[in-house]
């Protein structure tokens, strides 16, 4: 039987109220449409599934919107499709995003039978005016009631979701936010700085001269949360996710490594076969698409293994893991020396990390990430293939870079 693995993302794009600073595809009051996009799914899964024959399936990702104002019957219907036509591994993490307000125990516990074994809610805040500011559905009360739920359901891998920089915070707010969310005892937690994004809302009020935390403020509450949680017993090993040992996101992980997943639904990317591609972000769009056999795609390229040497910066440089010289060379038969040379230069200024032969940011680096890793990208271009073939020729490549 193959080893090769894949992950499985299923959007749903649905929610009951937009949340202010929202930029992902979705969209509130459409449940009219619901079941005619549950029938377009579960063709789309069911026509794309012989594509991934050979191939095991060790995690399937319900993201949003909010999947879990779909409702588990639908959700559950799914997860029984996606085991039907894909060989689902027995020890495969099922994750289905929920947001406070719309979940019960008793969804919880039928999700759990149908196979779904980990839960990500979005709890943002513990602070009832930085939840309303940015216009969630929910109070704090009920994230509570609802973390309870997923303890009585018997689900023992939960992901809370917090935002620092949002409107009026406070490094006290944000620090009272955090001591909430440990004693809630999840068993992961992500840390996300609030982004304005253009066309929001919040980017109108912004705008219109609303004041946000500052640059500084946002730093702050970062690097304190990274050693408070650290204290707490969760590791961080991405940017903005921070474990409990055991407990990393298995499926995000497939996209900071660089392997395949499959999405479903408007705007669901994948990285298939060689082959990155989008969906259209347009519920009807897709919906008919689907069903007519009509075109459905936002985007697709094909990516040759060594022009995923970028990638490779770009996305492990976000974990902790990072980077490692030889295996960069032997994977796309680059020179490491002039990023050995300025990762060197990062590490003086605190920005970077070389432990045995790997290199990793630094929280402080992370920070930093974006202008750091595309320093790094800038470099990496100006080593072309031609002087790669001229130097090979003069055999100036170690013997490990060759093979």
């Amino acid at each position: 039987m193959s080893s090769k693995t894949i992950g499985i993302y299923i959007h749903i794009p649905f929610c009951r109220s937009k949340c202010s600073y929202c930029d992902f595809y979705s969209l509130a009051g459409r449940e009219d449409r619901m079941d005619d996009y549950q029938k377009a799914l579960s063709r789309h899964i069911r026509e794309t599934a012989p594509q991934a024959r050979g191939y095991g399936v060790d995690t399937v990702y319900f993201g949003g919107g909010t999947p879990s104002y779909y409702g588990e019957k639908r959700l559950r219907e799914l997860l029984a499709l996606v085991r039907k036509q894909f060989r689902l591994t027995r020890d495969a993490e099922i994750t289905v995003e929920v947001n406070p307000d719309s979940v019960t125990r008793r969804d919880l516990i039928r999700l759990r039978r149908a196979g779904v074994n980990r839960v990500s809610m979005g709890m943002q805040s513990a602070l009832g005016e930085e939840l309303q500011s940015v216009g969630r559905p929910h109070d704090h009360s009920q994230t509570c009631r609802a973390v309870e739920d997923v303890r009585s359901a018997k689900i023992h891998n939960l992901s809370l979701d917090l935002i620092y920089g949002l409107p009026g915070q406070t490094m006290e707010d944000w620090r009272a936010s955090v001591e909430e969310a440990i004693r809630l005892a999840p068993e992961h937690l992500s840390c996300y700085g609030l982004k304005v994004e253009p066309g929001t809302p919040l980017c109108a009020r912004v705008a219109a001269g609303e004041v946000l935390p500052d640059d500084d403020l946002q730093a702050d509450c970062y690097l304190w949360a990274v050693k408070r949680l650290e204290e707490a017993g969760y590791h961080q090993y991405e940017i903005s996710n921070f474990a409990k040992r055991g407990f990393q996101s298995r499926h995000n992980m497939k996209y900071w490594m660089g392997r395949e997943y499959l999405g479903f639904g408007p705007g669901a990317h994948s990285d298939f076969g060689g082959c990155r591609y989008s969906f259209q972000r347009d519920l009807e769009g897709y919906i008919a698409g689907v069903e007519s056999g009509g075109a459905i795609l936002d985007q697709m390229e094909n990516i040759p293994q060594r022009e995923r040497c970028g990638e490779y910066l770009m996305l492990r440089l976000r974990t902790t893991r990072g980077i490692e010289e030889w295996e960069y060379r032997r994977k796309y038969f680059m020179n490491f020396d002039p990023l050995s040379a300025r990762l060197a230069e990062f590490e003086q200024r605190g920005w970077a990390r070389r432990v045995d032969r790997r290199w990793r940011l630094t929280p402080e680096g992370f920070l930093l990430s974006n202008r750091l890793i595309g320093d790094l990208m800038e470099l990496q271009e100006n080593e072309t293939l031609e002087d790669m073939l001229d130097k090979a020729r003069k055999g100036q490549i170690p013997p490990k870079e060759q093979e």
